[in-house]
């Protein structure tokens, strides 16, 4: 099996690799150990013979368990020391050094050096694919942490180039010499690479021919089963992920969702073979709405999401990447919490997830729709918590005193989530007197709130546009369970109704009833 690869040496041989890798005295890049040679040497056979499963197992199992036992707090070894294990092969070198840096972020503190260097080579690697030919299959795990880790790089630079009060004066010196020649993780580098993968792949036009019955890209989840490759195209249907997650990081939730648009969320496609792909496809998509106020899309969205987290994490638990489904699982559901104190929506809620969003958010929740210092304090608490790490793409000025400013995206976003929310405490005054009332005179409305007439009208305005909004057809939908319209000075009321799932609930009381029945015949009967 290809995941037992790594436990072809003895234990002599190991320890002592560990002890030369950092652990001991220190880290020699041009030290191989056998296993990392044996590695190197079958991951590469694979790649050269399609062997897609094999390659799978070697990436998932093998990558990781060699990097926790040799190389836990250290670097892999350098390219040049295992590239004539591979016969110099200058793609497989590439695809090393992808791995090389990703496992470098992840465990130690990239210099910026490093960064440049990782950028140089996601350069290299995407202009291969882009205008090289790429005879290979590689496992759709493997092509989305690319372009995860390309947009997750190109944020920490953004991060790290921020904070610049801490910075050396070479440090200092290097970023002017590179921001001065908009070279590494310019933004527009970033947008471009993610874009010209999307146009090159002609993914889009894929996509659309599948819905016609010409295309079967989702079918095979994206591998060509007749001697192709893979490369392109899956590169190109992530990088949709990809530049939804890069605009949102920017705050530009608009062109966000347009970039998605090719990709029906509402179905199971490519995106969901991937855990990682899938939760951050939902995650950035409900985000945007919530922003955009399109509170249904991302209640409807997160429900899902969380509701099939809960039922498959176990299956995920040996993943490396099980600490950040549970890490964004948790996001979700304060982003769940948000939504649905803004827009009280809860029967677009399943009910097992409902029950764990009153375990975690009830009482907060409950305060939350209070609206006063207290409430905006949890929203503040909630949004902070649950957001994405936004983002300045631009370099500061080296003209004026060094200051950090990795915080002022972050804290306009909330600045602006927190107006909206004071935007909408009016609207509770009027949401709650709606619900008890069918039909209410203008006069008698605005008294009970203590406004004048045409200050209610313009609330009623403002309860209208707030609970409405426009999607990318020009559709206005609406995001109110309670809605009127207005016919000379009265007001008429239109509630909507759940509809009962009657299903769904004979479903679940057979499911207990089967578990009172076992748990019946597990008693013994004196």
């Amino acid at each position: 099996m290809a995941g037992n690869y790594e436990y072809e040496d003895g234990p002599t041989t190991e320890g002592g690799a560990v002890n030369d890798n950092g652990n001991g005295t220190g880290y020699d890049p041009n030290f191989v150990p056998d296993s990392v040679k044996s590695f190197v040497a079958h991951l590469y056979r694979h790649i050269r013979e399609k062997n897609v499963y094999e390659i799978h197992q070697m990436y998932e199992s093998s990558f990781q368990t060699l990097s926790e036992r040799l190389f836990k707090d250290t670097p892999w070894p350098s390219v040049e020391a295992v590239s004539h294990y591979v016969d110099n092969d200058h793609v497989f070198c590439l695809l090393y050094r992808e791995m090389w840096f990703r496992h470098l972020y992840a465990r130690l503190s990239p210099t910026l050096r490093q960064r440049i260097d990782s950028w140089d080579n996601y350069c290299s690697l995407f202009q291969v694919v882009l205008h090289g030919v790429v005879n290979m299959q590689l496992p759709n795990q493997w092509l989305w942490d690319m372009v995860d880790e390309f947009v997750y790089q190109f944020q920490s630079f953004c991060q790290y180039r921020a904070k610049m009060k801490s910075k050396s004066e070479l440090e200092i010196s290097l970023l002017k010499q590179f921001d001065q020649a908009n070279y590494a993780w310019n933004v527009y580098g970033v947008l471009n690479f993610l874009q010209a993968l999307v146009e090159k792949s002609a993914i889009i036009q894929i996509l659309e021919q599948e819905k016609e019955g010409l295309e079967q890209f989702t079918a095979t989840d994206g591998y060509d089963y007749s001697g192709g490759s893979n490369v392109l195209k899956v590169l190109g249907y992530f990088s949709i992920v990809g530049l939804l997650r890069v605009h949102c990081l920017l705050g530009d939730y608009q062109t966000g969702l347009k970039c998605l648009l090719p990709i029906d969320i509402t179905q199971q496609g490519v995106y969901t073979s991937v855990i990682g792909s899938h939760i951050t496809t939902i995650y950035h998509y409900g985000f945007a709405n919530l922003m955009m106020r399109r509170y249904v899309d991302a209640i409807r969205e997160f429900n899902k999401m969380l509701l099939y987290i809960y039922k498959t994490k176990q299956y995920h638990q040996k993943s490396p990447q099980y600490e950040q489904i549970l890490k964004k699982n948790e996001q979700m559901y304060a982003l769940l919490a948000i939504s649905l104190s803004l827009c009280p929506q809860v029967k677009l809620v399943e009910e097992t997830v409902n029950s764990q969003l009153r375990e975690k958010y009830g009482e907060k929740m409950i305060r939350m729709q209070r609206y006063d210092d207290e409430a905006f304090a949890i929203y503040d608490e909630l949004f902070s918590y649950a957001c994405p790490k936004f983002i300045t793409p631009s370099a500061s000025s080296f003209d004026e005193p060094l200051v950090n400013y990795n915080q002022d995206a972050y804290r306009l976003q909330l600045k602006l989530f927190l107006y909206e929310v004071k935007q909408q405490q009016l609207l509770s005054g009027v949401r709650t007197f709606m619900k008890v009332y069918s039909t209410i005179s203008l006069s008698k409305l605005a008294n009970y709130m203590e406004v004048d007439e045409p200050t209610l009208r313009t609330i009623l305005m403002t309860y209208k546009h707030k609970t409405h909004s426009v999607d990318f057809e020009g559709k206005v939908t609406s995001n109110a369970d309670v809605d009127f319209y207005i016919d000379d000075d009265m007001i008429h009321v239109s509630e909507s109704k759940p509809v009962k799932q009657y299903g769904d609930y004979f479903l679940r009381q057979i499911v207990k009833l089967e578990g009172v029945i076992n748990d019946m015949d597990r008693v013994k009967l004196e």
